[in-house]
């Protein structure tokens, strides 16, 4: 007797073992949801806040900028002042909202710059091929070779501190990890039966290149310019740290952690929540870009 006869004489028991089936997926399903929940939500639920501050500062921020107190100057956190004063007496709550807006707007600006270079270079190269990939391929080499923060350190002192100079340090410094993985996406498409079909049958290079390949590099790229984003927050607040950076009316996490490290042992607030909020920021972005390069590239 086949099983299949078998099946339909015994259907308990067929039923049994898919209701088994699915008891064990079930089970297994809600032990790992919580986990899930845990690592999307809580890192969200950070981004949001951060990206609350930043388009409503005045709304969130219980004081301005140059709004100083000087019966509280280097106040520890009181319901007043929830996260402490400053040297001048200025609430540090108030000035990590102000600073969230300058913070984002450099990594938006950073990844911008980065992906546009680095993305277009990677797309016509990984396509063209030949001599002037190696070439270029080469010199993306000898730039990576250069630790991330020596490079910004160097464009960035060869200019003046500014928004927009950090913005140009940071990202030119991003620009050969979008090259490369643009190009590395372009050699695997272009190999693919479909595009050598639309070559067949006299399909443009133009075409092909932006309707054929690029999207299908847009998944992997956004999973960059989302881990970018990390990267630039980190560094443009090192480059402030150090004082090459943003240094003016309204200073971003990097300077306020820069102007705290002197007062760390008589103010221990001070440098402890422009640090607590840099390093929350880039952990949920970078958790978040995990989740998504694991559900966009499996």
């Amino acid at each position: 007797m086949d099983t299949t006869h078998a099946s339909r004489l015994m259907p308990g028991r067929d039923f049994g073992a898919r209701a088994v089936a699915r008891k064990a997926v079930r089970s297994g399903r809600f032990r790992t949801l919580p986990s899930l929940r845990l690592s999307v939500v809580l890192p969200s639920l950070v981004l949001a806040t951060m990206l609350a501050c930043a388009f409503l500062p005045n709304v969130l921020a219980p004081y301005g900028i140059t709004d100083m107190d000087n019966d509280a100057i280097l106040s520890p956190p009181t319901q007043h002042h929830w996260f402490g004063t400053d040297h001048f007496g200025r609430d540090i709550f108030s000035l990590l909202v102000f600073g969230a807006e300058r913070s984002l707007v450099m990594a938006t600006g950073t990844v911008l710059i980065a992906a546009g270079l680095g993305g277009t270079l990677g797309l016509v190269i990984g396509y063209v091929g030949g001599a002037a990939d190696f070439v270029l391929m080469r010199l993306v080499d000898i730039w990576m070779s250069v630790p991330q923060i020596l490079m910004a350190i160097i464009i960035a002192t060869a200019l003046r501190p500014s928004v927009g100079h950090t913005i140009m340090a940071v990202g030119l410094v991003l620009v050969p990890q979008f090259v490369r993985v643009m190009r590395g996406k372009v050699i695997a498409v272009r190999a693919r039966p479909f595009i050598e079909a639309s070559r067949s049958i006299g399909t443009g290079h133009a075409t092909i290149l932006f309707r054929h390949v690029l999207p299908h590099t847009l998944a992997p790229m956004f999973v960059m310019v989302t881990l970018g984003m990390a990267i630039a927050i980190l560094l443009g607040s090192v480059l402030s740290f150090i004082g090459i950076g943003v240094i003016d009316d309204r200073p971003d996490w990097g300077f306020l952690l820069s102007q705290g490290r002197d007062y760390v042992t008589v103010a221990w607030w001070f440098p402890t929540f422009p640090g607590l909020a840099i390093t929350a920021l880039v952990v949920s972005i970078n958790t978040l870009a995990n989740k998504l390069k694991a559900h966009l590239t499996p």
